[in-house]
């Protein structure tokens, strides 16, 4: 049965898709190829950016909980929407503090580039595909159920 919790939950998981997708995996690689954007002012944006996003994120997994509490899904929606909202709730608290650290050292640095590498940032990518999967997973087992 399609009922409105169903309904809210796709439209919740799509929702979130569509925007990790667009910013992660889009305008993120891209800002730093446009002509003039240097190292720092490409990371000052991104900061902005995903601080933006990540608190639609937020918004959003806690819609997505409040609709799987009151609407009781069938299990597989309400584990997958759990481990997306797991997944965010790791970046937030373990991963971006780390690279916001980073971030203030290649921007306040004389030379950026002597900032060393950091391998959180493939800890972060991973986790953004890791919720991706889960959120389309998520919204063909509503879309199906």
């Amino acid at each position: 049965m399609h009922d409105t919790s169903t309904a809210l939950i796709e439209a919740f998981a799509c929702t979130w898709f569509g925007m990790v997708a667009a910013i992660s995996f889009l305008e993120a690689p891209l800002k730093f190829r446009a002509p003039g954007v240097t190292i720092a002012i490409g990371l000052g944006i991104g900061r902005l950016v995903f601080r933006a996003l990540n608190l639609v994120e937020a918004v959003l997994a806690v819609a997505l909980v409040v609709t799987v509490a009151v609407g009781r899904p069938e299990t597989a929606a309400t584990v997958l929407a759990a481990v997306a909202v797991v997944t965010l709730v790791i970046q937030l608290v373990g991963i971006r503090p780390a690279l916001n650290r980073r971030t203030d050292r290649v921007r306040t640095a004389a030379d950026p580039d002597s900032v060393p590498r950091s391998h959180t940032h493939f800890a972060y990518i991973a986790t953004e595909l890791l919720k991706l999967g889960v959120l389309l997973a998520l919204g063909v087992v509503t879309v199906a159920g």
